[in-house]
């Protein structure tokens, strides 16, 4: 059952933007370290940061989905609509981090890899604003 958390705009944000500074200083260090060519910790740094994306933004989606939206949804109508997009975003998230994960284990870290974790940036960026604006 989502916290109380989810249901205040200034704890909700917190919530998205803490995740979202923790991506991008994540990735930032993952790029760094690629560039350093240590191939091997670059991978390590690859695993780590998509683990984060599952514990902290995925695992926020899930809270989201499993309560929070359905209340939105049935307390305005109006909403059902945005509701349905603001799944479809997290489904995109969830892709990419398994597009992510399956680039990893076939050929390492790489450019495509490193082309998706800056579109889950995005998307997640793009998704957190929507929903502030839409829900709140």
């Amino acid at each position: 059952m989502p916290g109380p958390a989810l249901n205040q705009l200034h704890a909700h944000r917190a919530i998205h933007d803490g995740a979202q500074s923790g991506a991008i200083e994540y990735t930032d260090l993952m790029i760094q370290i690629w560039k350093s060519e240590k191939k091997e910790d670059a991978n390590k740094a690859a695993t780590l940061l998509l683990d984060y994306w599952e514990t902290r933004i995925i695992s926020h989606a899930d809270a989201e989905e499993s309560g929070f939206y359905q209340k939105k949804a049935e307390n305005n109508e109006e909403l059902v609509d945005a509701v349905k997009s603001l799944k479809r975003d997290h489904e995109i998230l969830r892709i990419i981090v398994k597009d992510i994960r399956d680039i990893l284990q076939k050929d390492g870290l790489n450019d495509l890899a490193i082309q998706k974790f800056y579109a889950l940036l995005t998307v997640n960026e793009i998704h957190s604003r929507e929903e502030e604006r839409l829900l709140f």
